[in-house]
């Protein structure tokens, strides 16, 4: 029964082939057919004039015989009109009336005059003789004394019908070869022009999760480039994500090893130690080691969880100031602990909210790594006066956007960068020479990635008096008015 359903569902499946194929050969059945038609049409008219033409040139031709036979036509027909009616290929009928009497034929041939017909001296016209339908040519002619004669030929409709018919069977064959023909040139084209896509699709099986090449445009039709274009672009966009990624576990696989090599060594000093003041020291290096190992997870996930995917979709607007305020506070314990002056510092007007559309979590993530490397490194340089100062202000002016920008500064008084370039330092797992081997290198890396996953940028200035200032600026949007 699964079988059978999915064959179904694969018929079902629109075909391009099929739909081109039925969308050519039909209107070329329906052309070849209307052609047939009119051709018969064209036939019936024709042979209709033809059969009238030559009857009515026989009843004229006897019509002028009996007009030169003089007095004597009025008692016979003669000899030569009589012979004009004994063809056996074209069995005729005919009637020959002189001054009234009948002189030859067959008296029930109707007359044009008859049943109120109003005829010419020669006319054509259809009628029933012996219950066979009859096409009829009548001459008049008169006589040296003055009397009129009349003259009727007839001939069956089916001999009109019969020369019609073999004019179509003439024709019929041609144009059935050229329906033929013209199928199988609609098919061979179809199929030529869906090659590009065969080779496409060709080209696509050979790749692999390693090779992920660009497909061959050369020989591919304009109308498909823009096709070819998209999934050349997403190989592209496929080939940086896994590169990236196999970079990235290569790294963390690099990075866990030493909080983990750690854990193993100071497990074994554990085990191993002799006096309990080695148990104890081996055992706070172990935590230590856990607590690293446990941040760089953590770091880990945030990092994967910046990812751009479906968080887009879940996106909601919210008051980043406040979110930054909220977020500053929960760290303000731990940077008393570590010697330092938390501080805030509002720019806004009257506390004006600053909506942005984003993730909640995602954004007090990158704010608490930035303040968290500040608490790493100022008090080594600053151990009395360290301070970290948040600020919160609204850029107003960006070409990028009529709204305007909202602008977190991150500032510390502690010992800068260095030499490094600064756009390195949100490089995954780069540290720098002032770093003294703190942290995992993945703080900014985390950052960066959550603000461009938002539409913003962030990037590193010195700060006025020493020390570092990291700019993030997220786009503002219009406040969803409540329901």
């Amino acid at each position: 029964m699964a079988r059978r359903g999915h064959a179904t569902e694969h018929t079902n499946i629109p075909s391009l082939r099929r739909s081109m194929l039925r969308r050519l050969a039909l209107p070329l059945s329906f052309l070849a057919l209307a052609s047939g038609l009119l051709a018969f049409g064209l036939a019936w008219q024709y042979t209709g004039r033809v059969v009238d033409r030559a009857l009515l040139d026989l009843a004229n031709g006897v019509a002028a015989q009996i007009r030169l036979a003089g007095p004597d036509a009025k008692h016979a027909v003669p000899p030569l009109a009589q012979a004009m009616f004994s063809d056996p290929d074209e069995p005729l009928s005919y009637r020959v009336i002189a001054d009234g009497v009948e002189l030859a034929g067959d008296a029930a041939l109707p007359l044009c005059d008859s049943a109120a017909r109003q005829c010419r001296d020669q006319s054509v016209f259809d009628g029933l003789l012996h219950d066979d339908r009859m096409r009829i040519a009548l001459a008049r002619v008169s006589l040296a004394d003055g009397s009129e004669a009349v003259v009727e030929v007839a001939q069956r409709n089916a001999r009109r019908y019969q020369l019609a018919a073999e004019f179509l069977a003439a024709i019929a064959v041609p144009l059935l070869v050229l329906l033929l023909a013209g199928w199988l040139i609609v098919w061979r084209v179809v199929t030529q022009q869906l090659s590009p896509l065969t080779r496409l699709a060709d080209s696509l099986n050979r790749q692999t999760h390693r090779s992920l090449e660009p497909v061959d445009e050369t020989d591919v039709p304009l109308e498909i480039r823009p096709l070819t274009g998209a999934l050349n672009a997403l190989l592209g966009r496929l080939a940086q994500a896994l590169d990236a990624q196999r970079k990235f576990v290569a790294d963390a696989a690099h990075q866990l090893r030493t909080p983990l090599t750690a854990i193993k060594l100071h497990a074994d000093q554990a085990v191993h130690g002799g006096d309990a003041g080695r148990v104890q020291r081996a055992l706070t290096e172990l935590r230590e080691s856990a607590d690293r190992a446990v941040r760089l997870s953590n770091q880990l996930l945030s990092l994967a969880r910046a990812e751009p995917s479906e968080q887009v979709a879940r996106f909601v607007v919210l008051d980043v100031a406040a979110l930054a305020f909220e977020t500053g506070a929960e760290w303000v314990p731990r940077a008393l602990n570590a010697g330092l002056d938390l501080g805030f510092h509002d720019s806004r007007e009257a506390d004006e909210a600053l909506p942005v559309r984003g993730d909640a979590v995602l954004l007090a993530e990158a704010i608490a790594n930035l303040i968290d490397n500040a608490i790493k490194y100022v008090p080594p340089h600053r151990p009395r006066d360290g301070h970290i100062t948040v600020r919160i202000a609204r850029d107003p002016v960006h070409p990028d956007t009529a709204l305007g920008f909202a602008q977190i500064d991150i500032e510390d008084n502690g010992p800068g960068i260095g030499s490094e370039p600064p756009e390195a330092l949100f490089e995954r797992f780069f540290r720098g020479d002032a770093t003294s081997g703190v942290g995992s290198g993945l703080g900014l890396a985390i950052v960066r990635d959550i603000v461009v996953l938002h539409g913003g940028t962030v990037h590193f200035e010195n700060a006025a008096g020493g020390g570092s200032r990291f700019v993030i600026r997220l786009p503002l949007v219009r406040r969803e008015a409540p329901h």
